[in-house]
């Protein structure tokens, strides 16, 4: 079973600004909602197959969770994928494919969210689940726009 939600963000930066902006690890504590840090796991600059541990505070907890890159196509699209089974949440698979297109002087983000793998009574609150992912990433992308249009 899979649930799929989709968020959609116009910054008025150039693509190539919101591109590398979103791969930004390093600025992320400037946008990033709740994030108590980031734990680089690979060397280098980000590219596929990097890896991270991200901890947030969320509903009053510490939550880390393991991404990687999974695919990156620069300037057009970012995909990151986030293994449950490595982090607070314990199982699941969260896949995040972020789709730039540019006209002019702005740029048109997509997120195409994906949940994967859930089981037992993860699965019967996957809705619930979905619904809150999607709420955190609108006021991630958000907070981003905000960052680099400033």
């Amino acid at each position: 079973m899979s649930i799929r939600f989709e968020i959609k963000r116009t910054i008025h930066v150039s693509k190539h600004k919101a591109y590398k902006g979103l791969l930004d690890l390093d600025s992320a504590e400037h946008w990033m909602q709740g994030l108590v840090g980031i734990e680089r796991l690979s060397e280098g600059p980000i590219r596929e197959g990097s890896e991270w541990k991200e901890t947030r505070k969320m509903f009053g907890k510490e939550a880390s969770e393991h991404f990687e890159v999974v695919e990156l196509n620069e300037p057009n699209k970012i995909v990151l994928r986030c293994d449950g089974t490595k982090g607070t949440t314990g199982k699941g698979e969260f896949v995040f494919t972020y789709i730039l297109t540019s006209s002019g002087d702005h740029t048109d983000v997509t997120l195409n969210g994906e949940i994967n793998e859930l089981t037992g009574l993860s699965k019967l609150f996957g809705k619930l689940m979905a619904g809150t992912f999607k709420k955190a990433c609108e006021k991630d992308l958000h907070a981003l726009k905000i960052y680099l249009e400033s």
